[in-house]
């Protein structure tokens, strides 16, 4: 890592410190001594430590190991306790579905946690609900498993039509209506292809200009692609992908003479997006769903940022998101109590409607649509201050 990417990721609070030898599979036990008789709740994790997500993975399961130590610590005398299992899936589908019966048949988890991916979110509700177990806080674009046939997945951030609403919105907001999208040739592009064409219909705006979904890595059929959505002219250009197709989509498209404005979800992170585009993610517009990590008065990012202190680890938007999601189950497991079964936890997830999460609300039932929840849009200036 460069002295300037270090120096913007701290600026920004999107850095996180973990080293190149963090090993494929992390346990986190509790510090305190367990009591005789300790409550031990297991969360298996299956998240990209490695492969072309894996900053965003390493970010979010780091934020979520700070919270767990965070209950532990606060709950050492109460009997109950959690312990969290992350095993590495390099954003493969298959691998997460392994990884998921491996965490309930072999480790005998009590739930599954906090799967990164769409494809892997997706393999690890199927595995969960065939064994009769839960997944919380999947961070997933896609919106399949918010829907009355998957009861068992409950939700901390929003769905994925809740952010394409919000950056259509702006797009109109400021008289740009002639919108494409570009997104990778996968579960989460087509998720997000899907929930921006519902979004243009809702808002009652002209359907999208040109649309192209492409195989990661770039190349020729990406910049195919890009000559036939620039051809219409449009005024915006939304992104659904991870940060390396929308650093070679940016790039390109800038290249050629492309003066539009750039629109991405969440999903891209900020941190591996900067790491590809530098100076040149000035100007581009992010979707988010967590508030943003750097000093605030919000109490939840003030924990989170006390913790963070405590760590090798610097703030970032995935980091919170991960934190915020261990400290969200951790309050589910004490309302549910030491007894809890699969079905009581259930019931008492189903019931957190409306929780505060230290001035963050959140609902756990949220069905496709969010009205609980606020996205934020932010822009990063070439000099790497974020702006709103």
């Amino acid at each position: 890592m460069n002295d300037a990417r270090r120096q913007w990721l701290m600026k920004t609070g999107a850095l996180l410190t973990l080293g190149s030898a963090l090993p494929r599979a992390v346990a986190q036990t509790p510090r305190a001594a367990v009591a005789a008789g300790a409550r031990v709740v297991l969360l298996g994790q299956s998240v990209p430590l490695t492969g072309t997500a894996g900053e965003i993975g390493l970010a979010f399961a780091a934020g979520s190991r700070l919270a767990v130590s965070d209950f532990n610590e606060r709950n050492a005398a109460s009997g109950l306790q959690l312990k969290l299992l992350q095993l590495d899936d390099g954003y493969d589908a298959a691998r997460a579905a392994t990884n998921a019966r491996t965490l309930l048949s072999r480790d005998k988890a009590d739930m599954l946690f906090g799967f990164v991916g769409t494809a892997s979110s997706n393999a690890g509700a199927e595995v969960a609900t065939q064994q009769g177990s839960l997944l919380f806080a999947p961070f997933a674009a896609s919106d399949t498993l918010r829907g009355p046939a998957h009861p068992n997945v409950f939700h901390v951030r929003p769905g994925m039509i809740d952010e394409a609403l919000k950056i259509v919105r702006q797009c109109a907001t400021v008289g740009q209506t002639r919108i494409a999208l570009v997104g990778d040739d996968d579960a989460m592009g087509n998720a997000g292809l899907a929930a921006v064409q519902q979004a243009v219909t809702e808002l009652k705006l002209p359907p999208l200009v040109a649309t192209a979904l492409v195989p990661a890595g770039g190349g020729k059929a990406l910049e195919e692609a890009l000559k036939a959505v620039q051809k219409p002219a449009p005024q915006a250009i939304v992104l659904v992908s991870l940060s390396g197709t929308t650093a070679n989509a940016i790039r390109a498209l800038r290249k050629s003479g492309y003066t539009g404005s750039f629109m991405a979800f969440s999903i891209v992170g900020i941190d591996p997006l900067y790491a590809e585009l530098g100076k040149d993610i000035g100007g581009i517009v992010i979707s988010q769903v967590v508030p943003s990590p750097r000093p605030s008065a919000i109490p939840i990012v003030k924990e989170y940022r006390a913790a963070v202190d405590n760590s090798d680890q610097a703030p970032s938007y995935e980091g919170l998101e991960g934190f915020i999601a261990a400290k969200t189950v951790g309050e589910a497991v004490r309302r549910a109590g030491r007894s809890f079964t699969p079905q009581s936890l259930q019931r008492v997830m189903s019931a957190m409607t409306d929780y505060d999460v230290g001035g963050f609300r959140i609902n756990l039932r949220p069905g496709l649509r969010d009205n609980v929840r606020s996205i934020d849009l932010i822009s990063i200036s070439s000099d790497g201050r974020v702006l709103r």
